[in-house]
């Protein structure tokens, strides 16, 4: 079920709002059960059978985080038992989302013909996964207690705002809320207008942009050929379409998430003005950068260690970084240049370099590379990323600019000038600075409702409404 879809804004959500406002209102435990049911009906109704995933993944980890809890004396015994909790959910990922293409790449390298299932990824695998191991191993950590009420573990692994695409919530982040969080008027509509903003960033924007850069790709899959500058604008509307998309998809989530009393970590900061590789990283899905800097980069020595370590630290994580996204050359191939950049950034002291006339060299040098890289994780096999990028520099024969560009720039290029005004805080500073005028919160209210009617006029009007992350 998507947040952008009729079902959920006019069915689901306020099913959902009665029955914990209302029904369950005077007990805590009656409302997080009928969540934690909610949550499941609501990853079920795209795919079923799935939930059994769901549900398996909720008792083990609340099994194995008693378990390390009660043998937190024995080093031995809580490292054994958290090495058991890790297999089972790495292998659970490894089987629904690697082992096909590991498979082909067996094939590849034997030469042989080894038949291999077709096996279907689960809606959000990657997310709830990462979230459920990062439960246990807290407990061992002593970060976290371990919860006794496996409805409560339930309700924190599967609660339906930030199930299928995250942010990736740690459970010291709500475990209080979980029993004793309070609901109040502001955080409600303080929720309520984050989740409008984030669905008119995904319906408005990101299903706008989607159109030009589908066309620019398919072009280039089909072996058409493809202007230097609709292949830019190509590479331009998917830059920001995955941003809008994925923000848009994290304000929902978090906006959800305050209307029903839980306060969630942000997940993006402006990524697009970042003066560096390593910035920009620190700005983009923040919750799966700071899961891998605590649960890998961290314990493998982080750069405390001597400068080849760290690289290969470095390397470890970005590797890993990539494959998360996706069993596919393609996303391997973009973690590793990640890699490069920002092993580069740390030997040369890059992000020390200061300076109005500097800081603007290394932002587009940041985004040259941000936009040659999602060309790379958009495209479907590494020869199309490549014969992209060179249609992008007119390597391929092709013609500087055409009338398909022309005419795409001027059906998008306020829709494009909104985009990338929305990419800095310029609204975000207005805010602050008007904050306490009621003549603003007026146009804020105002603006709220008009985009909620767009927004949903969009929805019944479009059938075309996909979200990226839903794929990892």
């Amino acid at each position: 079920m998507l947040f952008s879809s009729t079902t959920f804004i006019y069915l689901f959500l306020p099913v959902v709002l009665f029955f914990n406002y209302v029904v369950f209102k005077k007990s805590r435990l009656l409302q997080n059960v009928f969540l934690l049911f909610a949550s499941l009906f609501f990853y079920a109704w795209g795919e079923p059978k799935f939930v059994l995933i769901m549900i398996a993944s909720i008792i083990v980890n609340w099994f194995f985080g008693i378990l390390v809890s009660k043998n937190r004396d024995s080093k031995t015994a809580s490292r054994i038992l958290l090495a058991l909790d890790i297999f089972f959910n790495l292998s659970i990922l490894f089987v629904f989302k690697y082992l096909t293409f590991s498979g082909r790449i067996i094939n590849s390298l034997l030469g042989i013909n080894l038949s291999l299932p077709e096996i279907v990824l689960p809606i959000g695998i990657s997310f709830f996964t990462f979230q459920a191991m990062s439960y246990v191993i807290d407990i061992y950590r002593q970060k976290a207690k371990a919860e006794n009420n496996i409805f409560y573990v339930g309700l924190y692994i599967s609660f339906f705002p930030q199930l299928i695409a995250g942010p990736i919530v740690r459970y010291e982040t709500i475990a209080d809320e979980i029993k004793n969080r309070k609901e109040t008027v502001n955080d409600f509509f303080d929720g309520f207008a984050r989740f409008v903003v984030g669905l008119s960033k995904k319906v408005l924007l990101a299903n706008s942009f989607a159109v030009v850069a589908d066309k620019a790709f398919d072009l280039v899959k089909n072996g058409d050929a493809v202007s230097v500058t609709f292949s830019w604008l190509g590479a331009l509307a998917y830059t920001l379409q995955i941003f809008f998309d994925f923000s848009g998809y994290s304000d929902m989530a978090i906006g959800l998430g305050r209307m029903f009393g839980f306060h969630f970590l942000e997940n993006f900061n402006y990524p697009y003005i970042s003066t560096s590789v390593s910035e920009f990283w620190r700005r983009w899905h923040m919750s799966l950068g700071t899961w891998f800097r605590d649960y890998l980069y961290f314990p493998l020595g982080g750069s405390r260690v001597s400068k080849g370590r760290n690289i290969f630290n470095l390397f470890v994580v970005w590797s890993l970084t990539g494959l998360w996204h996706g069993a596919d050359y393609t996303f391997i191939v973009w973690g590793l240049m990640y890699f490069v950049l920002i092993s580069a950034e740390k030997l040369t002291g890059f992000e020390k370099k200061q300076g109005r006339a500097v800081n603007v060299f290394k932002w587009m040098y940041t985004m040259l590379f941000v936009v040659l890289g999602w060309v790379i994780f958009r495209a479907d096999t590494i020869s199309e990323a490549c014969l992209y990028i060179r249609a992008m520099f007119g390597l391929n024969g092709n013609a500087f600019s055409d009338g398909m560009f022309s005419g795409y720039l001027l059906q998008n290029i306020i829709l494009i000038a909104i985009g990338m005004l929305l990419c800095t805080p310029i609204f975000r500073i207005l805010k602050q600075k008007t904050e306490s005028s009621t003549a603003a919160g007026f146009v804020s209210a105002g603006v709220l409702i008009v985009l909620f009617l767009l927004s949903v006029s969009s929805i019944v009007s479009n059938s075309y409404n996909p979200f990226i992350y839903f794929n990892f």
